[in-house]
């Protein structure tokens, strides 16, 4: 199950959501090849974010996926879900950052 987790410094109580969630999750679906009931969002305005010294509108997400991660599945997500935090809540695609992290790379590492 993809977890899309994303805290803005950008104050979302009088924007309407629906469309952002929509569009991250049948984004995420597709771009990792998991099913959209499958896709979790989290959304998290009016955090106290700084980025390059100003407050001005900016995001920090992070993605968790039980496999589906590549170097290809990463850079498209980074510009979907930045074209999406974009055209929904006004966060520059520059001032977006977001942490992407495969739970079964671990395991072909671990000595365990």
């Amino acid at each position: 199950m993809p977890c899309f987790n994303v805290s803005t410094n950008v104050n979302l109580d009088e924007v309407d959501t629906a469309l952002f969630f929509s569009e991250a999750t049948k984004a995420i679906a597709s771009i990792i090849g998991k099913p959209e009931n499958f896709v979790m969002v989290v959304l998290k305005g009016s955090v106290n974010i700084s980025f390059g010294g100003n407050k001005e509108p900016a995001a920090f997400a992070e993605i968790v996926s039980m496999g589906g991660i590549n170097s290809d599945v990463k850079r498209n997500l980074i510009a979907t879900l930045g074209t999406i935090l974009q055209n929904n809540f006004s966060i520059p695609r520059t001032r977006f950052f977001l942490k992407v992290y495969d739970t079964t790379m671990a395991s072909k590492f671990s000595k365990l």
